[in-house]
């Protein structure tokens, strides 16, 4: 054995703000063919802001569309032009809190809980949204605006709360006037245009600029100077420039390019920086989420706010080339085309606008037109977001109530406020007899089975996610899943995925990838150093933190250094987020620097002190330097906080292994081998600390079902053969000894270990 399993501490992680890729020819010339247009515009002089003001001199069609759009009212100040809201002395109660809404010469005001719990009157300086509810942004020290609460709901003309059945007390971070609510960092990027965050850590205050206030010009088409200056040419004389000379091109670019032009706002992402208004690779700016047990349904459905772009590319739609603009004006944001005119534009209303193919009648019973034959009702369902804000799923997914009966995601018919009244096997069994039976496996089922852990899954998610014909969100979900099955298959997808095309596939790859050897790691991820993505870059540098630096050769050094100064940027932009502090924290104990990582963890927890990755890895880092009474507190701190967090339980029982207390360690553990069952190493250790405290059937019964579900794992192997050698039983320690030769060959431990069993055999010992 290879040391004592119950001190290993695995240090928690969480969502980094880098990424790892492969910088490989097989991708990069694709990838440069792609993207050459938009280095052009990235290696030209500098561009700057000139407003849109200029802009509408020559395009008057373009701001008439755009004037009065969502882009346009996404935010302003607070004056009777924009605020909505009924400020007319009017009281709002909530959860015990009464509010007042007043105005004073021509200013608006709200009367409500502030900082510390405390009651005041704050006012109001902008105005933040326009339909179907409108929230309101408030003036705080350090440079900070904070979003109210309360927001007015534009349609039924009343205030409502955004979060009606939670209590939050004025220390939580959801609270209006805590970190959740800042508008600097939380709103700000996709509400104005050219915004520079300008937080500043030393002082924790911000001093955010923006060129415009709204969702401008140029926030789409990059900063127009260059644009400006060859337009006041006459027309004769204006050179024979790429796209007029635009930082952005928005015309003559595949649909790829204009969907990620949309991305920057319209998806779940983790933000590496300012946005620079002109970069082609997504990855640059961004880390897109996957399809997240808390984001998203296991089919890809939509669940929390996820704004549109992580829907939208697991849809056929996108990969046919279909693009925004096909459905959505591009200046006024409305639709082309109502109703079931604007599907028509592709597909024939004569097969699809029919009975035949909706089964719905075109009246209800009441005369009524039926909903119920529209194309957006079954594949576009919607969600209520911010309470009042009703969304569409853009996968444009066909409806499959038979995924709710095998997996229970939610589906069209039944889900949508249709057939709330029928069942589920209703729905699929009309299903099944107007358009017969799926004929392939959703790779649904294949999260799903991932995300419960379950043993047989791995194969599964080894075939999604090296399978270019699914959409890459889907397979780099597959990908992150996949580190939670060992062996050698597994292994093998993800180091190879290291060298996929996609930058979010190695990203994910570097993330899951599982290497203990030093020189190995280094031969895998060494190469990202080099990556054209920022995001893939970073996270080689997290990667290879750990690794001694005489394995890496000279030209990678310089590389490694450049890229962690990358990162450190990166995650320093970030700072008044919780894990951008606890990401810089992990990267400081992997470099030794225990003092940093203190402080940075310390950072994380002050701004939410419900951020648990930073307390279980601060207790991490105090138990290796012997704090083990402070490391106690936080873990039993999170366990009243959150009593269902097994990740917790597992940590507080090693703790307490540790410190010489295993009974009391023993139903911590047992709760976490239960809450966890996926984790086959916390059953493992269980029947270890069972067997050590001579609990010998339940440890027997541990450990076999760990070798149940991982056969070849050579750990647990022995450990098994072990526990049946000291109590004795040669005859069942011997089958699992020819069981560790059978499927591990290459190891001489099962050679060394049945050749001990046959000896104690022969000298008359055990049954």
């Amino acid at each position: 054995m290879t040391g004592d399993p119950m001190r290993r501490w695995k240090i928690a992680g969480v969502v980094a703000t880098a990424v790892i890729v492969l910088s490989l020819p097989v991708y990069a010339v694709r990838e440069d063919r792609q993207r050459a247009v938009w280095d052009a515009a990235e290696l030209a002089p500098a561009f700057t802001f000139v407003g849109r003001d200029r802009c509408a001199e020559c395009h008057e069609e373009e701001t008439e569309a755009w004037v009065g759009s969502d882009h346009d009212n996404a935010m302003a100040p607070a004056d009777s032009a924009n605020v909505r809201g009924d400020f007319s002395d009017v009281e709002v109660e909530h959860r015990g809190i009464s509010s007042r809404f007043s105005m004073r010469d021509g200013r608006y005001f709200v009367y409500t809980e502030g900082p510390g719990g405390e009651m005041a009157e704050f006012e109001i300086a902008y105005t933040f949204g326009w339909e179907p509810l409108q929230q309101y942004l408030i003036a705080f020290p350090g440079g900070r605006y904070q979003a109210l609460s309360l927001a007015w709901d534009t349609e039924r003309e009343e205030w409502f709360h955004l979060y009606p059945d939670r209590d939050i007390p004025a220390d939580d971070w959801l609270h209006w006037t805590r970190s959740a609510q800042t508008w600097n960092g939380m709103c700000a990027e996709c509400h104005s245009t050219n915004l520079r965050k300008g937080f500043e850590p030393e002082t924790n205050s911000f001093s955010t600029t923006w060129s415009e206030i709204d969702v401008s010009c140029e926030a789409c088409h990059g900063p127009g100077s260059r644009h400006s200056e060859w337009a006041d040419l006459p027309p004769m004389a204006r050179p024979q420039v790429a796209d007029y000379d635009l930082a952005v091109p928005t015309s003559g670019i595949t649909s790829r390019q204009q969907v990620e032009l949309c991305a920057p706002c319209h998806s779940r992402r983790t933000e590496l920086g300012d946005y620079a208004h002109g970069k082609a690779d997504l990855m640059d700016h961004l880390i897109p989420a996957l399809l997240e047990e808390d984001l998203y349904q296991a089919d890809g459905q939509i669940l929390d706010e996820v704004y549109v772009w992580g829907s939208f590319v697991q849809s056929k739609m996108y990969r046919n080339d279909v693009q925004c603009s096909d459905c959505h004006d591009a200046h006024s944001l409305e639709l082309r085309f109502e109703d079931n005119e604007l599907c028509a534009q592709c597909h024939r209303a004569d097969t699809y606008d029919v009975f035949e193919h909706h089964f719905h009648e075109d009246l209800t019973e009441a005369g009524e037109p039926n909903e119920g034959t529209l194309c957006v009702k079954c594949h576009m369902p919607e969600r209520p977001y911010m309470v009042v804000d009703w969304r569409a799923d853009h996968s444009l997914r066909v409806p499959r109530p038979d995924l709710t009966l095998e997996i229970g995601t939610p589906n069209a018919c039944t889900a949508s406020g249709c057939h709330e009244d029928e069942t589920d096997r209703w729905a699929a069994d009309y299903y099944t007899e107007w358009y017969g039976k799926a004929k392939r496996s959703h790779y649904g089922t294949t999260l799903a089975a991932g995300r419960d852990g379950e043993p047989g899954a791995g194969a599964e998610l080894i075939r999604l996610a090296g399978d270019p014909l699914y959409p890459t969100l889907v397979r780099a979900t597959a990908l992150g899943l996949l580190q939670r099955y060992s062996g050698i298959e597994a292994t093998r997808a993800i180091n190879t995925a290291l060298q996929d095309e996609e930058a979010l596939i190695r990203y994910t790859a570097a993330t899951a990838l599982n290497a203990a050897d030093p020189a190995e790691l280094v031969e895998l991820v060494a190469p990202l150093l080099f990556d054209p993505t920022k995001a893939v870059r970073g996270q080689a540098a997290v990667r290879l933190a750990t690794v001694p630096r005489e394995l890496l050769k000279p030209y990678q050094l310089e590389a490694l250094d450049e890229a962690t100064l990358e990162y450190e940027q990166t995650m320093r932009y970030s700072l008044d987020f919780p894990f951008a502090g606890h990401n810089l924290a992990n990267l400081y104990v992997a470099r030794g620097d225990a003092a940093r990582a203190e402080e940075y963890y310390r950072r994380a927890i002050e701004i939410d002190d419900l951020f648990i990755p930073a307390k279980m890895n601060l207790a991490v880092l105090y138990n290796s330097q012997g704090r083990n009474e402070e490391a106690e507190d936080l873990l039993r701190g999170v366990l009243e906080d959150y009593p269902d967090d097994h990740d917790a339980e597992y940590s507080l029982a090693l703790l307490l292994v540790e410190t010489g207390r295993a009974e009391e360690a023993l139903s911590w553990l047992k709760r976490a081998a239960d809450g966890i069952p996926e984790r086959i190493r916390i059953r493992y250790n269980l029947g270890l600390l069972q067997q050590q405290l001579g609990r010998l059937a339940e440890a027997e019964e541990s450990l076999r079902a760990v070798v149940d579900a991982e056969p070849r794992n050579l750990d647990y192997l022995y450990a098994l053969a072990d526990h049946y050698a000291k109590r004795g039983d040669f005859r069942r320690a011997l089958a699992v000894a020819d069981r560790m030769i059978a499927t591990n060959p290459g190891a001489q431990i099962g050679r060394d270990m049945k050749a001990a069993i046959e000896q104690a055999i022969a000298q008359g010992g055990g049954r």
